[in-house]
């Protein structure tokens, strides 16, 4: 597990989130720490380093 920072495509505060990389594509719902609005979250790993990160909101 890591910690990874980036803004929330509601409230654009600097939140983080740990992620796993021993799982090699994910995407979940996961709320912002500050707005609680859903952020759909999209990761990708390659030998356990981030290649792509996506945090959208969920209305798109």
């Amino acid at each position: 597990m890591f910690e990874h920072y980036f803004q929330c495509p509601y409230c654009w505060e600097d939140i983080s989130m740990l992620l796993d990389p021993s799982v090699r594509q994910q995407t979940y719902v996961e709320d912002c720490e500050v707005c609680c609005n859903p952020i759909e979250v999209s990761v990708r790993f390659e030998d356990e380093e981030l290649q792509e990160f996506r945090a959208e909101d969920i209305e798109q």
